[in-house]
């Protein structure tokens, strides 16, 4: 089993503009960071395609999409390594988004698709929070998702 998230976010620029520029130039540091963390299954890595356009329906949104071994493991990346300075710097790139932006569920899958991401997604916001598709701060565990797996 793997603990599974997408976070979407709009920038508030162009990537080339240079206010993006202390978010652009950290991107790879964080990815390898992340990619070496303990408990780093898999990330999607965006080919350059309308991929994200046409599964989110907008084509200005930055998808960052991962699998972890556990929750924990994606808990400590995000906030007891570098990434969390990145983070606390949020707001001055990326614009607040009236819907969930983040989504986590559990899958058996070594993979996960846009598709299966965008359901996710939108699960949450229609419905709250469930074993099925939850925000990072509830705490399903793997044997309440096991129906949906």
């Amino acid at each position: 089993m793997h603990f599974a998230q997408v976070n979407i976010a709009r920038a508030q620029y162009r990537l080339e503009d240079s206010r993006m520029a202390d978010f652009v130039n950290n991107t790879a540091r964080i990815n390898i960071l992340a990619e070496s963390s303990p408990g780093f299954v898999w990330r999607w890595i965006e080919e350059p395609s309308n991929d994200v356009f046409e599964v989110f329906g907008d084509s200005t949104l930055i998808v960052n999409m991962s699998m972890w071994e556990s929750r924990e493991s994606l808990m400590a990346f995000t906030y007891k390594t570098a990434h969390v300075e990145i983070y606390k710097r949020r707001k001055e790139w990326f614009s607040k988004l009236k819907d969930n932006h983040m989504v986590c569920w559990y899958t058996k899958e070594s993979e996960i698709s846009l598709e299966e991401a965008k359901r996710r997604l939108d699960h949450l916001n229609a419905h709250g929070e469930t074993a099925y598709a939850f925000s990072f701060r509830s705490n399903f565990t793997i044997e309440e998702a096991t129906q949906y797996l």
